[in-house]
Formats: C-alpha cells, structure tokens, sequence
C-alpha cells in the first residue's frame, strides 16, 4: 500500500457503528484498545460485511492459536507478510512474535532467509527452517514440494501439518485482501519492529 492509499483511508470508508453493527463496531474497538490503535482498520472494514466477518474471525482465531506452537505460528505469519509485503500484517506481529520469543535478530534473520543463510542459519532452528522453506514454497508456488514436505513432516504431525497449511493460505489470503482493500495501517508512523 502507498502512502497516498494510506492517507485516503482504503478503497472502502472505515465502518462506524451503524455500518458494523453491536457487535462488530465492539469487536473493532476492542481490537484497537488492543493493539494501541485509534483505529484497527482492518476490523472496520471487512466487519461492514456482518456475518462473514463474525465467521471469519471465529476461524481466523483458531488457526491464529491451534494446535502449533505459537512461536511457529508467528514465525510464519511472519513470513508470509515479508514474502507480500504486507505491512500491514508486519505491523501487527512483529509484536505478538517478540512475544513468542522471535526478538529482533530471529525476526532479521526470518525475513533475510535463505539469501543470506551464512548469515542467519546459527540463528535460526532446523525446525524453523523447515517451516519458513514450507512457507517459502506454499506462497510462491501454490503448494510444497515433496522433498519439503518431508522435512516439514519430521517436526509436525498430521493435524499440525494441515494446520500449517490453512495458517499460510489463512495470512496469503488475508495479505492479498488488504492490498486488494487498500486497508491502510493501524499506526502509520510506526515502522520496523514494534
């Protein structure tokens, strides 16, 4: 997103309460308070679609805290936003990922893999690794090689691995639907690591 969709406010106007409804403008306030936003911008827009953001974000609230570690999960979320280029979603969970554990230098060293493996490979685990190649391969390709797919499956079971794979296409979707949306960020002066 440019500057100048950030400073127009997104292809469609922020939702108010009366766009959003009880719930969704509560769920939208709550998750600005949450995030020390004015506004979480990405709530008051897709919330003006009722029922479909009440399903989606029941969903997106699973797959955010299933069954994988949270430092895993954050790791490819992560991932995926660098590989968009979705501020948006960089902005959000650079934070919750220091949380989790991914500090500066695992955050540095997740978006400079693997061209800059020499550098960052002592910092990053075979684990984290197989997940970022997994990540790497689903967002660009569509899919993941059997190659990776086995070294991934060496660290997840099955309900992990399917997990895996509707995190990833969860947070490329969401990604392609901000930009598509020109949803402009919650904290326009806050860049890099929050």
């Amino acid at each position: 997103m440019t500057a100048g969709q950030a400073d127009q406010g997104g292809r469609i106007p922020s939702g108010r309460f009366r766009e959003l409804g009880l719930i969704n403008w509560i769920l939208a306030k709550s998750a600005a308070r949450k995030v020390g936003a004015p506004e979480m911008h990405l709530f008051t827009t897709l919330g003006q679609n009722k029922f479909l953001f009440l399903v989606w974000s029941i969903y997106s609230g699973r797959v955010l805290r299933g069954r994988l570690p949270a430092i895993d999960t954050e790791l490819v979320i992560l991932r995926v936003a660098h590989l968009r280029a979705c501020e948006y979603e960089l902005q959000h969970h650079r934070r919750m990922a220091a949380k989790q554990g991914l500090d500066a230098d695992l955050q540095a060293a997740i978006f400079a893999w693997p061209e800059r493996l020499d550098r960052v490979e002592a910092r990053l685990t075979v684990r984290q690794q197989a997940l970022l190649a997994a990540t790497d391969e689903f967002v660009k390709d569509r899919t993941v090689a059997d190659a990776t797919w086995q070294q991934l499956a060496q660290h997840l079971d099955r309900r992990q691995l399917i997990e895996f794979c509707l995190l990833a296409s969860q947070y490329d979707g969401l990604a392609a639907t901000m930009s598509a949306l020109a949803i402009p960020l919650d904290n326009p002066r806050q860049t890099g690591p929050a």
